[in-house]
């Protein structure tokens, strides 16, 4: 039989977005793929790719405690039920309420994948705040039991957990990033005409978006010519969402142009100059900054963890502080003055890009990753996906 893998995501969009190359090639190495999340009008197109779809309550903005029982119940279910070999959770709520689903299952092996910290490490909210002790406490708990991993995509991320949260070196593994495409995302020359500075994201604050916009308005002030892209939407599903109004008022004021959601963003990044993504923090490994190094981009980043793990200082790109507007808009304008820099910068980007942040690195480790759980778990070798020439 083939062992079956888990994926539990919190919406179907991250599925499209950031883990579609792992299930794919799961799904040709052999295993059964299951795919559990909230869907929002995918389902068809998940069933058509040869996964198994189960629908899920879990929503990531609701903190009611029956809708949120009744998540952790569904999981529970799901997993006496479907008897996953591994169960692979993506980010904070899904490992949090996965690791209680799975607890007393022991013969499932499970990946807990935190994909960086957002929110919770980098907001001073009220909120924020209330949350941080309780749920650092649930995750002491729940990462340090038998038969659970956990899939960081920075080692800094990895030290804070270890020295906050005791979860032992030997459990934690770091794979950078979620992969990027490298045949999509391809350089192209700069675009002629007023230079463009695009910052893509979610409309987040977190995302350093106010930022981006004081920095852009300091800019104009000093007679910089450039343009100002904000592209992206609002989420309101995050705490940290910037209104659509807001959004809106710095497009009418001028200060920005605010080009909302874009699905291809390979064709954006040639249209643009230089990428800019001034987080306060919270990273796992930004895939904006590496499809923009993979498209051949210089980059203006702040110096916080992830960021600063695909980005070198000075090599493909300029790392500032972060929540620091000045020090942003002086090296966005360094960079608008010196083409040549920007060349140089772009070129080394793809390198760095190729080498350590492409899909095919990301997916190969991945999967080693899944056979290395299945021997732990005493699989015979011969139903191991990727093993059997090795007999």
């Amino acid at each position: 039989m083939r062992p079956k893998l888990l994926l539990l995501i919190t919406e179907d969009r991250f599925l499209w977005s950031h883990r579609l190359p792992i299930a794919r090639a799961a799904l040709q190495d052999g295993y059964e793929v299951i795919i559990a999340t909230r869907v929002n009008g995918d389902a068809q197109r998940i069933l058509d790719e040869g996964f198994r779809l189960f629908p899920l309550h879990l929503a990531r903005e609701s903190y009611s405690l029956i809708n949120e029982f009744r998540a952790i119940r569904e999981l529970r279910q799901l997993y006496r039920t479907e008897r996953p070999d591994i169960v692979h959770h993506v980010a904070l709520k899904p490992v949090l309420y996965g690791s209680i689903a799975a607890l007393g299952r022991n013969g499932m092996q499970v990946i807990n994948a935190l994909t960086g910290l957002g929110y919770l490490a980098t907001s001073s909210s009220l909120r924020a705040r209330a949350l941080r002790v309780p749920i650092w406490n649930a995750l002491r708990f729940l990462l340090n039991r038998p038969n659970h991993q956990v899939l960081l995509q920075n080692q800094e991320d990895t030290r804070l957990l270890v020295s906050r949260l005791k979860v032992s070196p030997e459990k934690i593994t770091v794979i950078q990033g979620s992969g990027v495409n490298m045949d999509l995302f391809q350089p192209s020359p700069e675009p002629v005409g007023i230079p463009i500075v695009l910052l893509a994201s979610r409309m987040l604050w977190i995302k350093g978006i106010t930022e981006f916009v004081e920095a852009a308005n300091l800019l104009k002030r000093k007679g910089i010519t450039a343009r100002f892209v904000l592209a992206g939407d609002s989420d309101p599903n995050s705490p940290s969402a910037i209104p659509r109004q807001q959004l809106l008022n710095w497009q009418i004021s001028g200060a920005v142009e605010w080009w909302g959601h874009q699905q291809e963003m390979s064709e954006i990044f040639r249209q643009v100059n230089v990428v800019c993504l001034p987080s306060q923090g919270g990273e796992g490994v930004p895939k904006v900054l590496i499809e923009a190094a993979a498209s051949g981009r210089a980059i203006v980043t702040t110096d916080v963890p992830g960021c600063r793990d695909i980005v070198r200082q000075g090599v493909n790109g300029m790392l500032v502080p972060s929540r620091n507007t000045a020090a942003l808009a002086e090296t966005i304008a360094d960079l608008l003055k010196n083409p040549a820099m920007r060349l140089e910068m772009a070129n080394r980007g793809r390198e760095i890009a190729v080498s350590e942040f492409s899909e095919d690195v990301v997916v190969n480790q991945t999967l080693a990753l899944y056979r290395e759980l299945l021997r732990s778990n005493s699989q015979p070798v011969s139903a191991i996906p990727g093993t059997k020439n090795e007999l």
